[in-house]
Formats: C-alpha cells, sequence, structure tokens
C-alpha cells in the first residue's frame, strides 16, 4: 500500500482527533485513511494485515478481479470501512468506477463478462452460504484455471478477516468515498 498524504479534514471522534493533531503537528497532514484505520487496531492486527499485504503481492489475478471481488464481500458483509476503502482504491487505480456502481447489478449489466457474472456469483454463494453448489464451481471454472480460483478463494477470505476485524471494533467508513450513492 501507498504511503501518502491527503488534505486536511478535521475529523470525528476520540481516536480520529488524537492521529489528526498529532499528524497535524508533525507532518502539517493527516495521514491516509488506511494509516489512521491502522493506527485504531491493537499491533497484532498490524502484524497480521502486513502477512496479508505479503500474500496480496504474489496474486496473479487481474487488479479489477481483485478489487470486484473485494467489493462484492464488503457489500455482502456491509463492513462500511472496506465499501469505502475498496472503492477509494479502484478510483486510485484508476479502474472502471461504472462496474463498481453496477456491482449490483452484475447478472443483468453489460459491462460484466460471463466469467465475471460466474466468478461474483461464486463470491456471493460463498460469501452468504459459507457454501457453494457445485453447477455455480463449474460454471466458474469454465472460465478460471485452479490457481484463480484458489485466488479468488483467497481475496473472499481475505475481505473476510478485514470485514470481521472492522464490524467487530466498530470502525465505520471514513467517507473517503460518498458510501451513501451504494445505499
Amino acid at each position: 500500500m501507498d504511503t501518502f498524504l491527503l488534505p486536511i479534514e478535521k475529523p470525528k471522534g476520540l481516536i480520529m482527533n488524537l492521529v489528526y493533531y498529532f499528524t497535524r503537528q508533525q507532518f502539517g497532514k493527516v495521514l491516509t485513511p488506511l494509516k489512521v484505520h491502522s493506527a485504531r487496531l491493537p499491533a497484532a492486527f498490524g502484524m497480521f494485515y502486513g502477512k496479508i499485504s505479503q500474500l496480496d503481492k504474489k496474486l496473479t489475478l487481474p487488479n479489477e478481479t481483485i478489487m470486484l471481488v473485494r467489493e462484492m464481500v464488503a457489500r455482502i458483509n456491509v463492513c462500511l470501512f472496506c465499501i469505502d476503502i475498496g472503492r477509494y482504491y479502484a478510483i486510485k487505480a484508476s479502474l472502471n468506477e461504472s462496474k463498481f456502481d453496477a456491482l449490483e447489478q452484475y447478472n443483468t449489466n453489460s459491462l460484466f463478462t460471463d466469467g465475471e457474472r460466474a466468478m461474483l456469483d461464486y463470491v456471493t454463494e460463498l460469501t452468504k452460504d459459507k457454501k457453494v453448489n457445485p453447477d455455480t464451481f463449474n460454471r466458474m471454472a469454465k472460465y478460471y484455471s485452479e490457481r484463480e480460483i484458489c485466488e479468488i478463494v483467497y481475496v473472499i477470505a481475505s475481505e473476510h478477516v478485514y470485514n470481521i476485524t472492522n464490524i467487530g471494533m466498530n470502525i465505520h467508513s471514513d467517507m473517503v468515498c460518498d458510501t451513501s450513492k451504494k445505499k
């Protein structure tokens, strides 16, 4: 993840105000949402997230596929922080914003390929039901290799970790992007 600075905006909440004050005094700018998010978590989570980040660098899936999977899982799990930060990174990576806007209509929207539809059906079933119909798996396997399927499962699982951590610690959207559009 990049370490860059964002324009200063006064945040809400005790921890956010402390981070704002510290970074304003030290650097004149506020750290990125990801850095602020990391400051909220115990050190063990930072080490764990570091390992996930190392594994993410070994993925061979296209970045857009990874981000679509993460965004779909975050939406199903209603992790507002992950929905927000996922959209932020999709914009930063110049991915097709229209596709992310149409994610909930992936079955009928022409922006999505048949392979992406099969993959998103798989993601949805695994996330919601914690199991997958063999027909759904077989349909996805027509478009993705064994390695790609393993990577898709890994992305789903790692996104669950992020979602459960944020939800469990009551960490919500920092409004990096306007999440109200998604309601």
